[in-house]
């Protein structure tokens, strides 16, 4: 089934997309995790233009996130002022990196820029990933106890001024410390298309010092209305969403979290984790040879 993407300015067959956004759903729902930063590498590989992936993976985001953020508010696991800094603080990002993809878009570098963020990023939490969820197993086999985490935000979140209290998430911080967090995220998701949440979770447990009760929820939350703000950003100034793309990639992975929430059920999770960590680190892998070969042809010149 051949699909024309009117954007991408390419056909594409649509169950090849279909299964590549079912594919990411189930690795999100077996882990947790938004399925952006899969999805926009894949769609590289599958030859979508890199600004056009990253633009249309951010829509597709937008819609797999409603559900779990529905879901988490239902039982009470948001942190509805926490949210509201990192929402803010995401679309000053969302709008700072507008301007950055504009500029690096007129250089001509942005789609390598956009491949080089993802083989740093992809490449240091895998292997942080791996390296924890290692130890996890090793311990489990062994019966050796993991020395237990201390909930507490990082000295420089302390040290910053206009204390406020998160009451759902039991802080006492300065709000600047998940204003410049939510700027930050905010700028990976225009950039690249993620949704953030493989940074933004972590950060919000051992930066900010959050409870894990309210973490995903919250961080949901505020990747809901950031990819929001960044698909209406995308087709306002850069026009590389491709809503043909992202109907397909939406329709595949809500299908997929489902089969991966149930999967995620038998598995043991530092297994699961992993297991996602491996993946991660082949996709960084992959983009890495990628941008070293050189291709059979340098220039290719289309008549039409």
């Amino acid at each position: 089934m051949d699909v024309y993407l009117p954007i991408a300015n390419l056909a594409v067959n649509g169950w090849v997309i279909v299964a590549l956004g079912a594919l990411t759903g189930v690795l999100s729902g077996m882990f947790g995790v938004g399925g952006g930063f899969l999805t926009t590498p894949l769609l590289i590989f599958y030859g979508v233009p890199p600004t056009v992936a990253a633009a249309s993976a951010a829509s597709q985001v937008t819609g797999a996130s409603v559900s779990g953020a529905l879901a988490h508010a239902r039982r009470g696991g948001i942190d509805y002022q926490m949210g509201a800094v990192l929402v803010a603080g995401g679309v000053i990002g969302t709008g700072l990196g507008a301007l950055l993809f504009r500029l690096l878009a007129a250089l001509g570098q942005i789609d390598t820029v956009i491949n080089l963020l993802y083989v740093i990023m992809l490449g240091s939490i895998g292997s942080l990933m791996a390296v924890e969820s290692f130890r996890a197993v090793r311990a489990r086999r062994t019966g050796a106890a993991l020395p237990a985490r201390r909930r507490r935000h990082h000295p420089l979140v302390a040290s910053l001024p206009l204390r406020w209290r998160f009451y759902r998430s039991g802080l006492y911080i300065s709000p600047l410390a998940p204003l410049l967090l939510g700027v930050l995220t905010g700028m990976l998701t225009m950039l690249m298309g993620i949704g953030g949440g493989f940074i933004l979770v972590p950060a919000m447990l051992y930066i900010l010092g959050m409870g894990v009760t309210v973490v995903v929820g919250t961080s949901l939350f505020q990747i809901l209305f950031v990819t929001m703000a960044t698909t209406m950003m995308h087709a306002l100034t850069t026009r590389a969403v491709d809503l043909v793309l992202a109907s397909l990639l939406l329709i595949g992975s809500v299908l997929g979290a489902q089969v991966g929430a149930f999967l995620a059920q038998k598995a043991k999770p530092d297994v699961l984790r992993l297991v996602l960590a491996l993946i991660v680190l082949a996709v960084a892998v992959r983009m890495a040879l990628g941008l070293g070969w050189q291709p059979d042809e340098i220039y290719t010149v289309v008549v039409q």
